[in-house]
């Protein structure tokens, strides 16, 4: 659909902007030996061919910068505060021993799950989410707790049910799962990679580390309230402004390239 897109604005001389929100080089190589620098071109190629790049984070932006990218315009992320907030008690089965360290997202050998898995922890490990190694991993974890995919107030309250959100990704832009989670009051445990480095940093709303096990253990201590203002940081409202803002500078810079052509 983009690679479409684009081709008609560009036949009919309209302005337009992409948007990087996927590490797809990193994806790919995880599942296919295809070269980063081949996935990297192409999709230099495609993005500097608009007239502006939109990304979320400085990590990404340095990244992308370093690679060839141009005309990068940041475009954060926000959270639904309504619906993501602490809620009272615990959807999850009571027989689960605490503390409860939580992952919620796709489960797939991207998002590196297994790093959280094989984590030596005290309480229960819960996964929530959907994905293609899914039934691998629940043979290969049975003392795990998978609920399989959740959304909207189920979803909001399988986040609140635990004490600490264990990130383990090395691939994400952000991570809109990180805000979730803060909004409803769980502490983060992270590397310090991009994404995590971006949204939790030195925020004090979680902990970053090499270390993961150390980090999980160490964010039990963070208060849940402190998270939750930190999440709110970040709106939607001003997303749709930095949108909107991006929007009129890629029209600007269309229309003063296009007199300079024609000059």
């Amino acid at each position: 659909m983009g690679l479409l897109a684009a081709k008609v604005a560009r036949k009919d001389g309209i302005a337009f902007t992409t948007s990087y929100h996927t590490r797809f080089p990193e994806y790919l190589s995880a599942r296919l030996p295809v070269p980063l620098s081949w996935s990297y071109s192409w999709l230099r190629r495609f993005h500097n061919s608009g007239n502006g790049c939109m990304v979320a984070t400085q990590s990404l932006e340095d990244d992308l910068t370093a690679r060839g990218f141009q005309n990068l315009m940041r475009w954060s992320r926000g959270v639904d505060e309504n619906l993501f907030h602490p809620y009272e008690g615990s959807v999850l089965d009571p027989n689960l021993e605490g503390p409860i360290f939580m992952n919620v997202g796709r489960v797939a050998v991207e998002k590196n799950i297994r790093a959280f898995l094989e984590l030596e922890l005290p309480g229960t490990k819960v996964v929530v989410g959907d994905g293609p190694q899914l039934e691998s991993l629940k043979r290969e974890f049975p003392e795990v707790y998978f609920t399989g995919p959740k959304v909207g107030d189920d979803l909001a309250r399988h986040y609140a049910s635990a004490d600490v959100f264990v990130f383990p990704s090395l691939t994400d832009t952000f991570g809109n799962v990180l805000l979730e989670a803060m909004a409803c009051g769980v502490p983060v445990a992270a590397f310090p990679v991009m994404g995590p480095l971006d949204v939790i940093g030195d925020s004090g709303a979680g902990i970053l580390s090499d270390n993961l096990q150390e980090a999980a253990i160490a964010a039990l201590e963070i208060p849940r309230d402190h998270c939750r203002k930190v999440a709110l940081r970040y709106t939607w409202e001003a997303s749709a402004r930095q949108f909107l803002d991006n929007a009129v500078r890629a029209q600007e810079l269309f229309l003063s390239e296009s007199k300079a052509s024609v000059a």
